[in-house]
């Protein structure tokens, strides 16, 4: 892995070492050196990588055993000279294989074997959540919902110590009791058919101590994992017992008891023809901030420490997502797709795909959960994937560290088919060029994947960029014939909300229209869409806080097809 590293192009290490979100701007020895053999990368660069790619499927098959070995390799000790090793007595060490053998616990658990770690070689938050499923594997086994041990695990008044910069706070007092969402009980109750007669199994919801927790507790948890290394990248979701989304929400509110309530936030009906003869398509577009850049980077300096506690910043995006009740979800700085929403949204009935970024800045940071990247759901019930295309996006004929994932889709209600793309361009100022190029490549994507123009079309994302940027432009000028949908919450139906991200950083107050939802405007039609958060609502303190769990606002809205669409999409 180390030598592939080192082979990049010069000219691809010269981005790189330009571009703030890649690891190797900021780690000289993720970079080739200009002489000499390289020397070790550090553990977090190593390990995550390595582990996080295995587990979004990025690495074949015939890589799984070397990328576990060489996380084992890194994951041991640093050697030290043999006079300043500590010696072990024999009778420490009898004593320490009498206590195994009473335990009657093998000495190289064939549980890890899948993941090529011999025993004392785990790091300490590894070998915790080892130890918690070795003595109490009943907690992972429970024939309970999903989330119910996991999310009582996390409640009990879990603290942490104020990152740098941040001001510790009270939490704020009890709120009224959050009301409950029967939409998607139709979606839970199809998936339940399908899984009545299979074992129960639970996943771990994820608490940000190890970005190998949640991998730990599926080996160890399922015998089959030994001789299905797979079984690490993604579950079949009808191995998984569906869950009431009430009973969700109502463990969601359980422990979001010490917070105030959720914002409440309208539609507003856009509606200028008559009532559609199928149920409207939601769409909800929403950059969740990565929980490890939320914690480790991005210096919220107003936003306290508590309320970014993944404990139950969790939950208040659960709600939220419950709330609005998508048909699709399309997501941004996705780091908890596998140990929290894909075990999770795939019993309440959605499909998922991830795709992460190939230099995730969330790798950086210590503690890690694995890297971050764009997530899309669908409800299956109403919906078929006809097929489905991940995208790498390139600038200047440079593979970037951006990425986005296009899939087709069938209504079953209608036998239409549509497409529905997500992406989250470069972020910062300086870098206009480099995102109205990789908006151009997506354009060019798009353009092959919807045959011309013949799909209909619907873009979510965080393109980071304001209106005024040249990607936008790209966007709003494009043969693909897109409508910007939050244009029509204006008076005049074409200007874009004044914000979709409010927060306050060490370098100052930042306020942006960075994020959008479009739409082929001769095909589809926008029936309504949700209102943005007031100035009073957000708050002197901005986003993210107790009531909000991203510095994002996320964008809802409801399509239905024209029933005579133009000749042109």
């Amino acid at each position: 892995m180390w030598e592939a590293a080192s082979a990049w192009s010069d000219e691809q290490c010269h981005v790189r070492a330009q571009d703030k979100d890649y690891p190797g701007s900021r780690d000289p020895s993720l970079v080739a050196p200009a002489s000499g053999p390289p020397g070790p990368p550090s553990r977090i660069h190593l390990v995550a990588p390595a582990l996080s790619a295995r587990c979004a499927g990025l690495l074949p098959s015939s890589s799984h055993q070397p990328a576990a070995d060489g996380a084992a390799a890194a994951a041991a000790p640093a050697p030290r000279s043999r006079a300043l090793l500590p010696r072990t007595s024999p009778d420490l060490r009898r004593a320490r294989r009498s206590l195994g053998a009473s335990l009657g616990r093998p000495r190289e658990p064939a549980a890890l074997a899948p993941l090529g770690l011999a025993r004392g070689r785990l790091p300490s938050s590894a070998r915790g959540a080892a130890a918690v499923v070795a003595a109490a594997p009943g907690m992972y086994q429970s024939p309970r919902r999903l989330c119910s041990a996991l999310l009582q695990r996390d409640a009990p008044r879990l603290r942490r110590l104020p990152a740098r910069g941040l001001r510790l706070l009270s939490p704020p007092p009890a709120a009224a009791p959050r009301p409950a969402s029967p939409r998607l009980l139709a979606a839970a109750s199809a998936v339940s058919g399908a899984a009545r007669s299979c074992s129960r199994t639970a996943c771990s919801m994820g608490n940000g101590t190890s970005r190998l927790y949640s991998a730990l507790a599926k080996t160890l948890n399922s015998s089959a994992a030994s001789q299905h290394p797979e079984y690490l990248v993604s579950p079949d979701p009808e191995q998984l017992e569906p869950i009431d989304p009430k009973e969700l929400l109502e463990e969601c509110r359980a422990v979001l008891h010490t917070r105030p309530p959720r914002f409440q936030r309208d539609f507003v009906d856009l509606r200028t023809d008559c009532p559609s003869s199928h149920p409207p398509i939601r769409v909800m577009q929403w950059n969740i901030l990565a929980q490890a850049l939320g914690e480790g980077k991005d210096n919220f300096v107003q936003c306290p420490v508590e309320a970014l506690k993944w404990e139950e910043r969790k939950c208040l995006i659960l709600e939220e997502i419950l709330a609005y009740q998508p048909d699709i979800l399309c997501l941004q700085e996705v780091d908890h797709y596998f140990d929290t929403f894909q075990p999770l949204l795939s019993r309440l009935g959605y499909q998922g795909t991830f795709f992460p970024k190939p230099w995730s800045p969330c790798l950086d940071v210590e503690h890690n959960n694995g890297p971050d990247g764009c997530a899309l759901f669908f409800l299956q019930n109403r919906f078929k994937l006809v097929n489905s295309a991940n995208i790498r996006l390139t600038a200047m004929t440079l593979k970037t560290n951006q990425v986005a994932i296009a899939q087709t889709l069938e209504c079953k209600e209608s036998s239409r088919q549509f497409c529905i793309a997500v992406t989250h361009l470069k972020a910062r100022t300086g870098w206009e060029r480099f995102r109205s190029a990789q908006g151009c490549d997506l354009l060019q994507n798009l353009q092959n994947i919807t045959q011309g123009a013949k799909i209909p079309l619907i873009v979510c994302g965080d393109f980071n960029a304001e209106p005024t940027e040249e990607v936008y432009k790209h966007f709003a000028s494009s043969s693909l014939n897109l409508n910007s949908a939050y244009k029509l919450l204006s008076a005049d139906g074409q200007s874009e909300p004044p914000y979709t991200t409010w927060k306050i950083r060490t370098s100052g107050e930042c306020r942006h229209t960075l994020d959008y939802i479009w739409y082929s405007k001769h095909a589809l039609s926008v029936r309504s869409a949700l209102d943005l958060l007031t100035e009073e609502q957000i708050g002197p303190n901005r986003l993210p806080s107790f009531n909000y769990p991203s510095d994002h606002l996320s964008l809802v809205c409801d399509f239905s097809f024209n029933e005579e669409p133009d000749g042109l999409l």
